[in-house]
Parts: structure tokens; C-alpha cells; sequence
């Protein structure tokens, strides 16, 4: 029997439409995939990159079949919070919630962080992440279907962008440019990115350094190939958007399921495509990699003048804008979930009725990103951060999709089995202090919940 959002006033408006899930989660993923995954994914794996996007691609799938399935049978704000907690038990929906509040926290940072360095020079891109953080969180309290009208406008920028960047890219590699011929040896000869094996910097310590996967032999490239797919994974989540915000779409059992899959079908064409043209570029871009800016410094490549460079600058900020907008506004439906349940501070489940909105939530995830963006370090850091939490949580919701009967089997449970293989997978591929850092941010959130528990009774 399905779900119904809670009665009264502290319930959402259905206002959404399938065109509308779609460009939210579109929003998510495609700020996060293009300008900031697909780069560092390459420096990590180099030629091999494409095939760490579409491992990443049959994990997010697999996960996205999960979550289309538990939101068709319970269309309420909170994700896998919720439909964990409705199928497995309350544990396993705050372990969902948590690692969900965790990851995506990071994801908004990284978001942040990344358009500030597009706009300017480091000694200000601290702050003016921070002011792009609370100018966003503005536009989501003042309504969702705002946060779903502007997500389509930063969309069409950001893949028009993109569209042009390649085309010029493929132009400019016509014309002459030696990285083709380069990188057609460096697929051939299967090599790992730059930053792959023991030098990776932040990877030092992780699972692929423990098995010597600076060896080159076929379990070393397996690895370095799974650590950049834990990297593109990050690129794909943003479909839960969708699933967070299954209490205002209209028709959820139908809409949910096809927005889903078309956002996901769709960004990963565009991903598999982009991830080529990088590789046609320059397989192995120097020592620094490819950077923060993967496509400006592609561009620069190929010859290609400073329009060229704003026009990517454009399309880089727009991408991230969009990602974070539909980020912030997930974080909170979450947020709102937990707090109904007690699982977060009660006063977090107000629900604004002039604009239907969970304000309150909004505005603490706000001040969470906020203070993230102005302590955090590497943007990669930030991004391997929230690998860890998101995956965790998918893992949780193939958990739960198995245990579903009857007319709510959208799926095979094949698929589940394969998604919660493939989520322990890549977070054993994170690196080894991204791995102890959240199995200690996991334990804070279950001892918080034991505490509160313990004083209930």
C-alpha cells in the first residue's frame, strides 16, 4: 500500500511533473560529472577513463532501479531514509539519512568550490563559494517549482557548453593535433593516469596501493579503474533528487521510475562521449593532471582562443549552480524526513506554507555548507568524501529493494544484488583515510541516535 505524505500543515505541495524530475536530477548530475568527475577519473585512470565511466554507469543503474522501485511504493520526502525505515527497519533508514546528510554535505562543498574557482583567483574563492551557497539556498526557499525553473535554464546553458567545447575540441584535434595519435598508444598500451599507483597523493594508503596496483598487472589497472569509477559514481548520484523529492511529484508510482531513467540514460551518453574527447586530446595531461578545469585546460590544447574559455566558464558554473541547487533542496527533504521521526531536531520538520518548503531544514544545510566550504581542503577530497556517504546509502536502498513483494517488483533482484555489490566495491576503492575518516563520522551519527533513544526511554 503506498505511502501517503503526512496530513496537515507540515505536508508538501505535489507540484512537479516528469519533464521537472528530469531537469532536477539532469541539474545534480551534470555539474558534478562534467567539470569536476570526468577530469579527475582520467587523472586516475587515464585511457582507461571511459571504461571507469561506464563502470560507475552499471552501479548507478543498478541503484537507480532500487530507488525508482522503494519511491514508487512510498512517495515521501526522505529518500532511502524513508523507504529504508518503511522496509528494513528505523537502524537502517538513519544509517541511509546519515550517510546521505554526510556525502551530500561534501557534494555541496565541492559544487561551491568549483564555481568559485571558475570566477576567481584563490584568495577569494573561500567566500565567494560561501555567498553562492546562501544565494542558492535563497532560491529554494522561496518555492520548488522556482528550484525546478531555474534548474532548466542552467541545464541549457551547461550542455550547450558542453556540445561546443567538444565540437571545438574535435576540430582542433582534425587539425593536427599529436594527442590523438598519443592516445590511441596509451589505450593500446592499457596505462594508467598520472596520478594512479603509489604517488597518487590523496590515494596513498588506499586499497590499490595495499595490492601494489602501481605493478601495471591486470589487478593493479582493475583497481586504478574502480577508484576512478568510485570518482564517476559521484557524477551519477544525482537521481536521488529525484527519489528526495517524491512527495511534491505528481503521479509519483509513475513518474519517479521514468524520470529516473531518463536523467540517468541521458547524462551517461553525454559522459561516455565527453570522457572520449578528453582522451583524444591528451591521455595523460602532465604532471598536475588535468586540474579542476579538465575541458579550459583541454581547450588550451587544442589552441583554442579566450572566448572559448568564457564560454566554458559558463558552462562550468551554470553546470555546478544547477547541481547545487537540486543538492541543497535533497539535503533538506532528507533533513525534513529525519526531523518528523525524531531522528533530527523536531523543529527541523516546519514546513513554510506560504512557499512549501521546508525552511528550516533548508537554512541549516545552509549554514552545514557554509562552514564545510570555508574549513574544507582539495575539492577531491570533498568529492571522495561524498562517494563514501552516497554509496553507503545505495547500499542500504538495494537492501531494501530485495526485501519488496508483489506489485511494487518493478525490477529483478539480480539488479539489487549487482548494485549492492558494486556500492562495497568502490567504497573499498576509496582511498584508505576517506574510508576511516567516514566509518567515523557513521559511528558519531549511530551513537547520536543511541543517546537519543536511551534518554526517550
Amino acid at each position: 500500500m503506498t505511502s501517503p505524505a503526512p496530513p496537515g500543515p507540515d505536508a508538501l505541495a505535489r507540484r512537479l511533473r516528469l519533464t521537472d524530475a528530469v531537469i532536477i536530477g539532469l541539474a545534480a548530475m551534470i555539474g558534478a560529472g562534467a567539470f569536476v568527475s570526468l577530469g579527475a577519473a582520467q587523472d586516475l585512470a587515464g585511457v582507461l577513463a571511459p571504461l571507469a565511466v561506464l563502470v560507475a554507469a552499471v552501479v548507478a543503474l543498478c541503484n537507480a532501479t532500487s530507488t525508482a522501485q522503494l519511491a514508487a511504493q512510498h512517495p515521501a520526502s526522505g529518500g532511502v531514509y524513508h523507504f529504508g525505515g518503511k522496509q528494513l527497519g528505523p537502524w537502517w533508514g538513519f544509517l541511509a539519512g546519515w550517510c546521505f546528510v554526510i556525502g551530500k554535505t561534501a557534494s555541496c562543498a565541492a559544487m561551491a568550490l568549483v564555481i568559485a574557482a571558475y570566477l576567481v583567483p584563490e584568495p577569494a574563492q573561500r567566500p565567494v563559494a560561501a555567498a553562492v551557497v546562501v544565494v542558492l539556498t535563497g532560491v529554494n526557499l522561496v518555492g520548488i517549482t522556482r528550484t525546478a525553473a531555474l534548474a532548466r535554464v542552467l541545464v541549457t546553458i551547461a550542455v550547450t557548453a558542453l556540445v561546443l567545447t567538444a565540437a571545438r575540441l574535435l576540430v582542433g584535434l582534425g587539425g593536427g593535433a599529436d594527442s590523438t595519435s598519443d592516445g590511441a598508444q596509451g589505450f593500446a598500451a592499457g596505462a594508467p593516469g598520472p596520478l594512479a599507483g603509489a604517488d597518487a597523493g590523496l590515494w596513498d594508503g588506499g586499497l590499490a596501493a595495499v595490492l601494489g596496483a602501481a605493478t601495471g598487472g591486470p589487478l593493479g589497472l582493475a583497481l586504478v579503474v574502480a577508484q576512478a569509477a568510485a570518482i564517476m559514481f559521484f557524477a551519477f548520484a544525482g537521481y536521488a533528487r529525484i527519489a528526495t523529492l517524491g512527495e511534491e511529484v505528481i503521479s509519483p508510482r509513475r513518474t519517479i521510475p521514468r524520470a529516473i531513467l531518463l536523467a540517468l540514460a541521458a547524462v551517461f551518453v553525454l559522459y561516455v562521449a565527453m570522457s572520449i574527447v578528453l582522451v583524444a586530446v591528451d591521455p595523460a595531461p602532465g604532471d598536475q593532471g588535468w586540474g579542476p578545469a579538465p575541458f579550459r585546460t583541454a581547450l588550451d590544447g587544442v589552441g583554442a582562443g579566450a572566448g572559448w574559455h568564457l564560454i566554458v566558464t559558463v558552462g562550468a558554473v551554470a553546470a555546478a549552480g544547477g547541481a547545487l541547487l537540486a543538492l541543497v533542496a535533497g539535503i533538506s527533504r532528507t533533513m525534513l524526513a529525519m526531523a518528523r521521526e525524531s531522528d533530527l531536531p523536531r523543529p527541523l520538520a516546519q514546513v513554510n506554507q506560504r512557499f512549501s518548503v521546508p525552511q528550516r531544514a533548508e537554512i541549516t544545510a545552509a549554514i552545514a555548507i557554509v562552514l564545510l566550504v570555508l574549513l574544507a581542503g582539495d575539492v577531491l577530497v570533498a568529492v571522495a568524501a561524498s562517494s563514501f556517504g552516497v554509496l553507503l546509502y545505495y547500499g542500504v536502498a538495494n537492501l531494501a529493494a530485495f526485501t519488496q513483494r508483489g506489485q511494487w517488483r518493478l525490477f529483478p533482484r539480480a539488479l539489487q544484488v549487482l548494485g549492492l555489490i558494486g556500492c562495497l566495491a568502490l567504497v573499498a576503492a576509496l582511498p584508505g583515510r576517506t574510508i576511516v575518516a567516514g566509518v567515523g563520522l557513521v559511528l558519531v551519527g549511530v551513537a547520536y541516535r543511541g543517546a537519543v533513544l536511551a534518554l526517550r526511554r
